[in-house]
């Protein structure tokens, strides 16, 4: 089979899609024919070789967490699915032709593959962060770097859950952030007073490890409100980094029951072929993003 991987640490340049034994699935594990697999900030991380103790690197190393897909091969003891249904979840190496899961739950009506590949970690992750920052409804979240994945999450939970939002995002991410019910203001120069005119901080995420956890505990007066997924120094303002995943099948079945109620709708702003990888990484590095990137490995 075909599969992304890299035996160095650095660039999209490491990157290489290579001919690979197929994996099996061992027990409580399933394998499916990858139709997508989710581009994430932590993918490309693992790449350059950033230390993250949830996520260990051996090398050479395969690339990617999340996918949607055809089951194909059942381990022992796993129940409630069959060859030939259609999941999503997590796993290991899912930037290849087919990848086990660790965790999966069927995939909701209506969903492509493509969009589907998106929601495992995003969710798991926009769920983690909003428990651990404690923020209460009738409350209000601001959220730095809010149009990516996470942020599209966090946003329609915390609205979902009477909690008001303040989202920052370039220009051009204005008027998505506020159809997904946020009060909106572009970060820059300024960002903080912009914020402050759109009323009281509760808590705050920093979601795109830009450089504003000071400005985040100032505008929250408490660096225990404050909950960093991108930034390894938050922890120098006394911020919590947040890296190790809570329960992904838990995350899942929460996933499929908000977009089951139409409550949560995350779209795909660009796909790629397996072989532009690379392509994929420079992209989300780069920021900007709305929404999510996913990889088509194969066409249904």
């Amino acid at each position: 089979m075909k599969k992304v991987s890299y035996a160095e640490f650095g660039g999209p340049d490491v990157l290489r899609l290579i001919d690979a034994e197929e994996p099996h699935a061992g027990p409580g594990r399933i394998r499916i024919a990858v139709r997508a697999a989710g581009v994430n900030p932590v993918d490309w991380r693992l790449r350059e070789g950033q230390v993250l103790k949830a996520h260990p690197v051996e090398l050479p190393a395969g690339v990617g967490v999340d996918a949607a897909g055809v089951v194909d091969e059942a381990g022992e003891g796993v129940e409630g699915v069959a060859v030939g249904d259609h999941v999503f979840g997590e796993g290991f190496s899912t930037y290849a032709e087919f990848a086990v899961l660790s965790a999966w739950a069927r995939m909701p009506e209506g969903l492509t593959f493509e969009e589907a590949a998106g929601y495992p970690s995003v969710v798991e992750t926009a769920l983690r962060v909003l428990r651990e920052v404690g923020v209460r409804p009738g409350q209000t979240l601001l959220v730095s770097g809010a149009s990516g994945g996470v942020g599209s999450a966090v946003l329609q939970i915390a609205r979902d859950r009477g909690i008001t939002v303040i989202g920052t995002a370039g220009a051009a991410n204005q008027d998505y952030l506020r159809g997904l019910g946020a009060l909106a203001t572009t970060y820059g120069e300024g960002w903080a007073g912009r914020v402050r005119q759109l009323g009281r901080v509760d808590a705050a995420l920093d979601l795109a490890g830009s450089g504003v956890i000071r400005e985040l505990v100032e505008l929250t007066g408490d660096p225990r409100k404050v909950i960093s997924i991108a930034d390894l120094d938050a922890p120098t303002f006394g911020v919590r980094f947040s890296g190790v995943a809570g329960s992904v099948p838990d995350a899942l079945a929460e996933a499929a029951r908000l977009i089951a109620r139409g409550k949560l709708h995350i779209p795909v702003e660009k796909s790629y072929p397996l072989a532009e990888a690379a392509a994929a990484h420079i992209d989300s590095q780069a920021g900007h993003t709305r929404g999510r990137r996913a990889l088509v490995i194969r066409e249904p």
